[in-house]
């Protein structure tokens, strides 16, 4: 919040005035630069509409690309299929972020490719209930670096990096005892769930993604401000790369320069990380238990318990209503012992 200074405050005349000075200006600089992207777009956004061929959803399949690893070559996968990638300018930003993957974040990606190894079967089997791209897999490397608990700075939640709004809408509780944002497995069904939603609504992934990144809103006002008439596409989300966000502008090949580090880690000089176990016994429990005592009658620890339940944000189980705990495996029956009176008191 600004608060404004005695003088601003004793003159508010003077505001008014250059208030309105600013919003005319404002009004001016904002009909230039349409103007200047309209004309960006046409002179060379525009181009990949025109020279690239879109195929069909029910044609896809990736045979021998020419800008992508042999790996992925006869895979059917909607994203890495797109005619963009043999678009020279669009495949020279993948490359740029596949250097970022491999070169700058060399210390993190370890760390993120450990992560992934828990909860990718559970994100491999939501996208494949959906019959989504399996390469969706590593949206959330780009995202949390897998991890449950990571938080941006626009406040964005989760390994799939919800806002709070957003997240409501696909019925994930947010509130000061549970965020669900934080639970792996209903965070995923939720985000696949959203990013089939999205593909439906824009007819195409690239849009999807941008949508996810920025809001739907956003991209369909911008759609309707620059590109009214043109029928959706890939390509359509790389012309409107001037008026998007920065971070969007940036958000797809950033995310298949990932796809192409992390489906090879070997090749781009990490180790193949071993499998981090996200293993756990699920146990009802009624009314307000603190992490503490959870970790004390399962012969756990309070570092255990933290990782196994991070939607708990306050480490403490809600005082009127049945939530399901995770326990370390084979914990279980110790832990109803501990509360039949047998562990302790």
């Amino acid at each position: 919040m600004v608060v404004p200074n005695e003088s601003a405050v004793r003159s508010p005349g003077l505001i008014l005035g250059l208030a309105a000075c600013v919003v005319g200006y404002g009004t001016l600089r904002l009909v230039e630069s349409r103007d200047d992207v309209g004309m960006r777009l046409e002179a060379t956004s525009l181009e990949p509409v025109e020279q690239v061929e879109i195929v069909g959803s029910e044609g896809v399949v990736v045979a021998g690309h020419p800008t992508l690893p042999p790996r992925f070559s006869g895979l059917e996968d909607e994203l890495l299929a797109s005619p963009m990638l043999h678009h020279p300018p669009f495949a020279a930003e993948v490359d740029r972020w596949v250097g970022f993957w491999s070169d700058n974040f060399s210390d993190w990606m370890p760390s993120y490719l450990t992560r992934m190894t828990s909860f990718e079967a559970m994100v491999d089997e939501q996208l494949a209930a959906r019959e989504l791209p399996w390469s969706l897999r590593y949206l959330p490397v780009i995202e949390s670096g897998y991890s449950p608990s990571a938080v941006s700075t626009a406040s964005a939640v989760g390994m799939w990096q919800f806002m709070a709004a957003t997240a409501k809408d696909f019925g994930i509780e947010v509130s000061p005892l549970i965020d669900d944002r934080r639970d792996p497995f209903v965070s995923t069904a939720a985000a696949v769930k959203y990013l089939d939603q999205l593909r439906g609504d824009f007819g195409s992934w690239y849009l999807a993604l941008a949508a996810y990144n920025a809001g739907p809103d956003r991209i369909n006002g911008l759609l309707e401000q620059y590109l009214p008439d043109t029928e959706p596409s890939d390509a359509v989300y790389w012309a409107l790369r001037n008026v998007l966000p920065k971070e969007t502008a940036e958000f797809v090949p950033n995310l298949i320069g990932a796809i192409i580090v992390a489906s090879d880690p070997a090749g781009y000089g990490y180790d193949v990380p071993a499998r981090a176990a996200f293993d756990f016994e699920p146990v009802p429990v009624f009314g307000e238990i603190s992490f503490e005592i959870v970790a004390r009658a399962s012969g756990s620890t309070l570092e255990e318990i933290e990782r196994l339940n991070p939607e708990f944000v306050r480490r403490v189980t809600p005082r009127e209503r049945e939530v399901e705990l995770r326990l370390p495996l084979g914990s279980g029956e110790a832990f109803r012992q501990y509360f039949a009176g047998e562990g302790g008191s």
